[in-house]
């Protein structure tokens, strides 16, 4: 049991790992914490319990991921502030072009998504459930971003090319881009509703 124990927790450290034997004694579970079991547990099993323990182990692990995804999102998220920041200030002394606007711009609105999906993974953390606002927002979010782009890049292109068919295409996107803006706000209109109806 150990031994297997062991070579469980070699293979993946956060693994939750439950001890289950027929010959239990205080030593043996000692023992078995200390080599890192989640739990000990004596046979015969009880269903109840065993499904309590599997359950708690999958929330340690969940939890688990939950943090390590926080804190890259952190990170990246600090990362964008800062390369961000470091753009605008030079923009600034140069005198801003229309281009370097919309990349600053383009930069905030993708640390807003991050901070935005660091909020979802806080929400997920303490609720252990997936809620489906934060992600309508980062879908907003991400939306809105791309209609920027879109259009800061529509003028250059179309005084490149001056070409019809891509200036259809990127109208066609932008018609695209207005109807999932539509949806996702209706979307976030029904859940807060829902939200304030629910006792």
């Amino acid at each position: 049991g150990l031994a297997v124990l062991d070579a469980a927790r070699a293979l993946d450290s956060t693994l939750p790992v439950i001890v289950m034997t027929a010959f239990g004694s205080i030593e043996t579970a000692v023992e078995a914490m200390k080599h890192g079991a989640e739990d000990f547990i004596t046979k015969p099993v009880d269903p109840d319990l065993l499904r309590l323990l599997v359950a708690r182990g999958f929330t340690v692990t969940e939890d688990v991921l939950y943090v390590s995804l926080g804190l890259l999102l952190t990170v990246s998220a600090g990362e964008l502030v800062v390369s961000g920041a470091t753009a605008f200030f030079q923009s600034l002394r140069s005198g801003p072009s229309p281009a370097e606007i919309v990349l600053v711009l383009d930069r905030i609105l993708l640390v807003l998504m991050i901070i935005e999906l660091l909020y979802t993974v806080k929400v997920s953390f303490q609720e252990h459930a997936l809620v489906p606002e934060p992600f309508l927002v980062v879908g907003l979010i991400a939306v809105t971003r791309r209609i920027l782009l879109l259009t800061s890049q529509l003028a250059v292109f179309v005084e490149k090319n001056n070409d019809e068919t891509g200036f259809r295409h990127a109208m066609f996107e932008l018609g695209l881009l207005t109807v999932m803006v539509v949806a996702l706000v209706a979307s976030l209109l029904m859940l807060r509703k829902r939200s304030a109806v629910a006792p």
